[in-house]
């Protein structure tokens, strides 16, 4: 992170800001690899606050520049006519990802807009806030495919998926994630948008611990796989995600869709394509979702996956 990258950060962000967007977007994608020198760096907006995230710890000198910097951009005409408000800087290499608010006071929680639609996140006080901002167009693609249809929503976290699932027609959504406080806020989510709660379900179960509850609530007609790369005691992306493919047969309907994802830089397409030929022979690749244009990387592999699939033989079903 020299003066140079610094620069060439600061003008990003002015550049940024003199359009702020109405909804939350991502300002800086350092992480995609196209500017030298801010690799780990990503910068959010969030309606009205922006959010600095570092991934790995610079050196002293540098996180003082850095910060000399973001006074300055929050001192500017291009930050006053923008909206913004509040200013932070997020450590998320600390273990308790420390945030450090520098313009405006501190805030718990938060709630943006995507899409229309409307969704509270934590500031502050976790590593992830609660909505994953690449995977808008996945939020996009489920609203636009799900109407109709009983939908499985597996490591569903704050329920994004879920909450644009049932915006887009919806029949029944049923929410897995082993974190309960997750799924509460995926509750939130849903009374934020006027959601029928009714056709919501909400598992706060260990999947692997789970495979009966999940499958009697089925069989559905769009599954929805997106996990962690690694969670302690629980998943982990290289050994584990075959383990959920192999359950796709007993898991969908007959023209069952299925959309996985993987955020794991280290593994390519090919690895959710191969596994799911390996796995779940009744399905076939249709199509790879791109990713938003807010979010560009040096290699397109390393980027977010999110990946079709459709059942094919209906005697499987």
């Amino acid at each position: 992170m020299n003066p140079q990258a610094l620069q060439t950060l600061h003008s990003h962000l002015l550049t940024a800001l003199a359009s702020a967007p109405d909804e939350t977007r991502r300002l800086f994608h350092g992480r995609g690899r196209c500017w030298p020198g801010l690799e780990q760096v990503t910068v959010d907006w969030l309606q009205g606050v922006v959010l600095v995230a570092l991934f790995k710890e610079p050196e002293a000198a540098h996180l003082e520049d850095l910060l000399s910097m973001l006074q300055a951009l929050a001192a500017s005409p291009t930050w006053q006519h923008s909206g913004a408000q509040t200013l932070a800087l997020q450590h998320r290499y600390l273990p308790d990802s420390l945030t450090q608010w520098l313009v405006g006071e501190p805030i718990d929680e938060w709630t943006l807009t995507e899409g229309g639609l409307r969704y509270r996140i934590d500031l502050g006080k976790k590593q992830n806030n609660g909505l994953f901002l690449d995977m808008r167009y996945g939020r996009d693609w489920v609203r636009a495919n799900a109407g109709g249809k009983r939908v499985l929503n597996l490591f569903a976290y704050t329920c994004g998926f879920s909450v644009a699932a049932i915006a887009g027609g919806a029949q029944h959504v049923v929410n897995l994630d082993m974190s309960r406080a997750a799924l509460s806020r995926g509750r939130d989510n849903h009374r934020l948008n006027g959601h029928d709660l009714g056709q919501v379900t909400f598992l706060g179960h260990d999947l692997f611990k789970s495979w009966g509850k999940v499958i009697n609530s089925g069989p559905y007609d769009l599954v929805i796989i997106d996990p962690p790369t690694f969670q302690k005691g629980s998943f982990l992306l290289t050994k584990d995600y075959q383990r959920v493919l192999r359950r796709l047969p007993e898991l969908l309907s007959a023209h069952g869709t299925v959309l996985a994802c993987s955020n794991d830089p280290a593994t390519g397409p090919d690895f959710l394509i191969d596994g799911v030929m390996r796995e779940a022979p009744g399905l076939t690749f249709e199509a790879r979702l791109e990713n938003p244009p807010e979010f560009p990387d040096a290699d397109p592999a390393c980027g977010l996956k999110a990946l079709v699939f459709k059942r094919q033989d209906p005697a499987l079903g």
